[in-house]
């Protein structure tokens, strides 16, 4: 990815993202530099925290990137996947119902999730959820658009 802008973030920005993260995944990024970095012929804006690409702006939210979220390990707003859908997770499928073996209860309709995978707890992939977290698991059915994952070209993406 071609890096269209990069620059550092005031203050204010800065307690804006970490204000939101806070109320919305319960997580505080602790970091000394925070630059945000668009990249040319591609909608990502990424924040990098201490030169690490730890969240996303999806739709003009901030949220944790994989590694943001492997970071700093939020339980809430999270989803948990079984041996069974890793594979499928990480290659950046959608999620669908069968593989859901639990979803926290704050997941609305419409908003950003942490998917992770039920065996070592590590988040494979950030997605939007298209059901709330209640109606998450069952038969049949896509519940969860995957937006970013293990090895898409953010993941890959160093500062």
């Amino acid at each position: 990815m071609q890096v269209k802008s990069r620059h550092h973030l005031r203050s204010d920005v800065v307690s804006e993202i970490e204000s939101m993260l806070s109320d919305t995944l319960g997580v505080t990024p602790e970091g000394d530099t925070y630059e945000r970095v668009e990249f040319e012929a591609t909608d990502w804006e990424v924040v990098l925290v201490d030169g690490e690409p730890q969240i996303a702006y999806f739709d003009d939210e901030p949220f944790l990137t994989v590694r943001g979220a492997n970071a700093y390990e939020p339980d809430r707003r999270r989803v948990t996947v079984d041996t069974g859908a890793i594979s499928f997770v990480s290659d950046g499928a959608d999620v669908m119902r069968p593989g859901i073996t639990e979803a926290t209860d704050d997941i609305d309709a419409g908003d950003l999730v942490v998917i992770a995978e039920e065996s070592h707890d590590k988040v494979l992939a950030i997605g939007r959820a298209r059901v709330p977290g209640g109606d998450m698991t069952g038969d049949e059915g896509k519940v969860i658009d995957s937006l970013h994952h293990v090895g898409d070209e953010l993941y890959e993406f160093s500062g």
